[in-house]
């Protein structure tokens, strides 16, 4: 196997024509397939010249909007990882535009099965490139994670014909949504074209989140029907605003599944490289991803292919950062996780990339695949203990002491070997899982709308129902899960380091207990803004504006010991041990050094957290000032020394 060289891979046009260039180690012929206009009919085939592991052809006079499609010849032999099939049409890797979405079919796994009618083509391409600039996000800012589809497709203001695309979060109402919660990127759910899963057809689904790719650099046109200038043009609109946007990808697998799934694209044109098998089973493909395949990303062929694609949506549409699912998949290397690996130091290190904000979701199923707090620096790392302590705290679970390791960027996690600053991205809900609402609502997951019989999705969420499981028309039950879903949002945004928020959970926002909804591209996900709660999303502006204000909560750094934070009782004092050790202790304070941007002076904020069912009094720290001021969204007070906190409920007070 050879090292890929400098040459550019895929569809490089020119004033004279077309470089079409393919790798493949173990194909023994790759031809070119181009198509008429509407991409129906195959109008001639064209060997590709071998050059090493490169695969070349220039098609003088050819131009933009070029239809086309590649077929691999080769050895077709399954239990020794072969899978060249001339009668396969294959989607080129490096493909930035297909003229369709990909739908699934049976056939397209059947060996000696033409594939042409059902295959999407490549487009030819005239990638404009955009002037070079900095990121706008930066690490602990709020990130707001949303499913392109679901957040705009019942949106009122937004027209009908942009509902469910791209384009529709550059609508002025949807921007003003964000800049009242002060969102600082926003991270969209896979934008690029994907397939569904083979067992949802026959239940009448589909994949509405996109976690199962088949191009890495091509925007499925359900999502982006105006391809890479739609999400430009977005990105731009964005950016005028302040607001940056995050790309979440997906490099651990592709849609061609297990072995008995399609061939699309990869597994057609060197499947030996560009998936990993078991060692003495050159036929069995590893599932360290739980989706039939993983990509062997440590090859410098995917590798390359990789950075390639993250270079393409920087250079071509502003693109602030990335989020990589299943994280753990990029650092693996034969010898499993590596957090030196070659390809997660290319990430870091490529001259393109080396300033974008990189997020990794730090597990995958396979043998240690969970490696929170071990990705390299600068990745942000979704915190998942953050995540379930928070929750335990809320339900009644846990001791304080967990509480305010999160609050202080989990430096248990993210100090280690002495590092001085978190890395952690704290949430208390994302796609996968409850949503804030149902959270509160349920005590189990109720996911029989997926046709598996409930069986799929987690099975522990540390969730609770207040009294009732799902809807409910009682009202005492409804303010009980709106003063829950207060205090955990007040929780999370007194967080240090980076924030996530998913879509719609400002607003109570339900999935009917489903917690594991990526196959409902319905109404289960679709976000109902006509039934938002417009005093929790106005809470949660709060919040974030309280966020913007104070300079501590952003701040990645740790606490340094020096008096920059006090955890304190509720009789104001220092905790003791005995107070943190206490089994039955649900009240916290903590009162933190700040710059308030407000004024641009240094300053105490005091925030004090109470899980009990009972409202407590609480005398707060000693102030060498004139006391501390409760703040409200309504007004701050007259200066006090001790106050009545309410039943579950999260308290900011300044010291005045």
């Amino acid at each position: 196997m050879s090292e890929p060289t400098s040459r550019s891979l895929g569809a490089t046009l020119t004033e004279a024509g077309v470089e079409f260039a393919v790798w493949s180690t173990h194909a023994e012929k790759i031809e070119l397939c181009v198509f008429d206009a509407e991409g129906r009919k195959e109008i001639v085939r064209l060997p590709l010249t071998r050059d090493g592991d490169e695969h070349r052809l220039f098609v003088k006079g050819a131009k933009p909007g070029m239809r086309y499609g590649l077929r691999a010849h080769g050895t077709y032999d399954p239990d020794r990882g072969l899978w060249f099939d001339p009668s396969k049409l294959l989607v080129d890797p490096y493909a930035t535009e297909i003229d369709r979405p990909f739908q699934y079919d049976p056939r397209l796994g059947m060996a000696g099965e033409d594939t042409c009618d059902l295959m999407p083509k490549a487009i030819v391409a005239c990638d404009v490139a955009v002037p070079p600039a900095k990121p706008l996000f930066q690490p602990g800012g709020l990130v707001y994670e949303i499913a392109v589809r679901p957040f705009t497709m019942l949106h009122p203001d937004v027209p009908e014909r942009q509902r469910g695309t791209v384009g529709a979060l550059a609508h002025p109402s949807v921007i003003a949504h964000l800049k009242r919660l002060h969102v600082d990127a926003v991270e969209l759910m896979p934008i690029t074209a994907w397939i569904d899963e083979r067992h949802l057809p026959p239940l009448g689904l589909t994949n509405g989140w996109g976690y199962n790719p088949v191009g890495f650099m091509a925007l499925d046109p359900r999502l982006v029907p105006g391809g890479i200038k739609e999400l430009r043009e977005t990105v731009a609109a964005l950016h005028a605003e302040g607001i940056a946007i995050i790309l979440d990808l997906v490099f651990n697998h592709t849609g061609e599944s297990d072995r008995h799934g399609p061939t699309l694209s990869l597994r057609g044109l060197d499947n030996p490289t560009y998936f990993r098998h078991l060692p003495d089973q050159p036929g069995t493909l590893v599932n360290d991803t739980g989706t039939g395949n993983t990509v062997a990303c440590d090859q410098p062929a995917t590798r390359r292919l990789i950075i390639d694609s993250l270079r393409h949506f920087v250079e071509h549409a502003g693109i602030d950062g990335f989020r990589f699912d299943l994280a753990t998949i990029i650092g693996r290397t034969g010898n499993g996780f590596d957090r030196d690996s070659g390809t997660l130091r290319a990430m870091l290190t490529d001259e393109v990339l080396r300033d974008r904000v990189m997020i990794a979701e730090p597990w995958d199923i396979g043998p240690g695949g969970y490696q929170l707090g071990n990705l390299p620096a600068p990745f942000l790392e979704w915190n998942d203990r953050a995540r379930d302590d928070l929750r335990h705290f809320w339900r009644g679970d846990n001791r304080v002491g967990d509480l305010a390791t999160i609050l202080a960027g989990s430096s248990s996690i993210f100090g280690r070997e002495g590092r001085p600053q978190t890395r952690s991205v704290n949430f208390l809900a994302a796609h996968d899982g409850f949503t804030l609402m149902d959270l509160v609502s349920y005590a189990g997951k109720h996911n029989e709308a997926n046709g598996e019989e409930n069986r799929d999705g987690h099975n522990e969420n540390f969730s609770w129902n207040n009294g009732v499981e799902g809807k409910t028309e009682d009202r005492a039950i409804q303010d009980r899960r709106r003063t829950d879903i207060k205090a955990l949002l007040s929780t999370l945004f007194a967080t240090r380091g980076t924030i996530m928020l998913t879509a719609g959970d400002e607003g109570g926002r339900s999935q009917q207990g489903n917690n594991n909804a990526y196959c409902q591209d319905n109404a289960i996900t679709w976000v109902d803004w006509s039934s938002l709660d417009e005093a929790l999303i106005g809470h949660t502006a709060w919040l974030a504006g309280l966020r913007r204000r104070f300079s501590a909560f952003g701040d990645m750094e740790f606490f340094q010991g020096n008096g920059d934070v006090v955890w304190f009782s509720a009789a104001g004092e220092p905790m003791t041990v005995a107070d943190w050790e206490a089994q039955n202790a649900g009240l916290l304070g903590m009162a933190i050094t700040t710059r308030d941007r407000d004024n641009n002076r240094s300053t105490r904020l005091a925030i004090v957290f109470n899980r009990h069912a009972a409202d407590a009094d609480v005398t707060l720290p000693h102030s060498d000032q004139h006391g501390w001021s409760l703040l409200t969204p309504a007004e701050e007070t007259p200066p006090l020394k001790r106050f009545r906190l309410t039943a579950r409920s999260v308290s900011f007070l300044l010291e005045t």
